[in-house]
Parts: structure tokens; sequence; C-alpha cells
């Protein structure tokens, strides 16, 4: 059998935390970084972990994960 193929979008976005949960970067990062205060920006820079809900299909996008 050949391998399953990773999705590569979501593999650039998601990866493992220790324990196994899938742990993801918060968006609104990247442009128009003026508006937003420093205290906002500096809590965009910590990752966190996929909701309980997304997590099913995030695991169907990325079999070895």
């Amino acid at each position: 059998m050949p391998k399953m193929k990773s999705n590569r979008g979501a593999a650039k976005r998601f990866r493992a935390s220790g324990t196994g949960k899938v742990r993801r970067n918060k968006a609104f990062t990247s442009h128009i970084l003026t508006k937003k205060n420093s205290k906002r920006k500096r809590n965009l820079r910590q990752g966190t972990m996929v909701a309980e809900s997304d997590v099913k299909a995030i695991r169907r996008l990325l079999p070895y994960l």
C-alpha cells in the first residue's frame, strides 16, 4: 500500500504538543498592526491548542501527526 499524504497547508499550520494535543498559532498577526495595541499583539504571539470540535478534522488532514 502507498503511504497516505498529509495536507501540506495543514502541515505548515499545525503540530503536536508534547502530550499529543494539536497546537496552532493565532491569526491576525501579519499586517495592519498599527491599529492593534501592544497587549493584543503580544497575546497573539503565543500559540494555543486547537478546539476539541476541530481536532477530528485536522487529524484526518494530517494522518502522521
